[in-house]
């Protein structure tokens, strides 16, 4: 398991859930849609539909600074959307 590594809450993804009942996780590069729908059935006692999946690369980001010229890189990730049945809900904020 663990392959959900934390949910994707953010203003458009909050958007999507209200009105298709999605939602979005960020998980591990090696997961595939098999095994992230059984860990979200799992973990949230929901049906899953369908999970698709996207992956981005890490973007190179530079700033000038005093010290002259900082360059680095943003982190690669996987996001998985997850459609649950329709009646059905996961609640992110059940457990602060």
């Amino acid at each position: 398991m663990a392959n959900i590594i934390k949910p994707l809450v953010t203003e458009k993804m909050t958007g999507i859930t209200e009105k298709q009942n999605k939602f979005g996780f960020i998980v591990r590069p090696d997961a595939n849609k098999i095994e992230i729908a059984k860990e979200v059935a799992a973990l949230y006692n929901v049906t899953v539909l369908a999970v698709n999946t996207c992956r981005y690369a890490g973007k190179r980001k530079s700033r000038y600074t005093r010290a002259g010229l900082i360059r680095g890189q943003k982190n690669a990730y996987k996001k998985a959307i997850v459609t649950i049945k329709e009646g059905e809900t996961i609640d992110f904020y059940s457990n602060i």
